[in-house]
């Protein structure tokens, strides 16, 4: 090893081997023309090899050039936070919205409206389709509730109650799988539609919305399911499906017409 020193007012040649010692920082960012200090100034002069083709670019550096700064992917802003999606729903998990694209959910009271016009339009002809079979006559005019139950449950009666959940469930299957709007829905400008892609829902799932929606109500519990789906649509979230809904995986949308 050679002892020389160096010419006086000459700093001594660093050593590159010479082990620094370690800080907090972190390593150095490579830039185009080699490594920097992310800490320290920007090198004097042009970079070695002579000035980029074509000169800096009009306006000043272009994001992430060494010299301007900005190119951090630490300075971009932060993702969205869970649950700020339309309709609160945001796929969970950072999933995707089922519901992105779609129009948005129908308003509660206006499903409310096109249920009762719905179950108008089925109810009228039942009750004409009733009168021919005696039952009303046979429910006015026995003394005791228990004997007009029986009865109802048997010959006509049982004719007429098979009737009945055949006209509200296929009247419901037909008109959601045919355009995803009964008549109802039709005048309150909304309609059914899958939650997965927003089609219209094929023969079978519309089949299982209509059972789930009125077979409990029509044999054994009139009052107490039609409630029990009202409160399901108003607290659910972030779809409003009611039991009938989440069975056949379907929402209802508002449409423009």
């Amino acid at each position: 090893m050679s002892n020389d020193q160096p010419p006086p007012g000459q700093p001594p040649d660093e050593d590159p081997f010479l082990k620094k010692p370690q800080d907090p920082t972190p390593p150095p960012a490579e830039g185009p023309y080699g490594s920097e200090s992310p800490g320290g100034p920007p090198p004097e002069g042009p970079p070695p090899g002579g000035p980029p083709p074509g000169g800096p670019p009009p306006g000043g550096p272009p994001p992430g050039s060494p010299y301007g700064g900005g190119g951090s992917p630490y300075d971009s802003p932060p993702p969205p936070p869970y649950g700020s999606q339309p309709y609160g729903g945001g796929g969970g998990y950072g999933g995707p919205d089922p519901l992105a694209g779609m129009p948005p959910l129908a308003d509660s009271g206006k499903r409310i409206l096109a249920r009762i016009v719905d179950w108008l339009i089925v109810v009228v002809p039942l009750a004409l389709i009733g009168i021919p079979l005696n039952v009303y006559e046979r429910t006015t005019d026995s003394d005791d509730f228990g004997d007009a139950i029986t009865q109802s449950s048997t010959g006509s009666g049982l004719a007429f109650q098979l009737i009945t959940i055949v006209a509200f469930v296929a009247y419901d299957t037909v008109m959601t799988a045919r355009g995803g709007q009964t008549v109802g829905k039709k005048l309150m400008k909304m309609r059914v539609a899958m939650l997965n892609d927003g089609s219209t829902p094929p023969m079978n799932a519309s089949l299982m919305r209509a059972i789930v929606l009125w077979l409990p109500a029509l044999i054994c519990c009139a009052c107490l399911w039609p409630l029990l789906l009202l409160i399901l649509i108003l607290v659910d979230k972030p779809y409003k499906q009611g039991l009938h809904d989440k069975a056949a995986k379907t929402v209802v949308v508002s449409t423009p017409q």
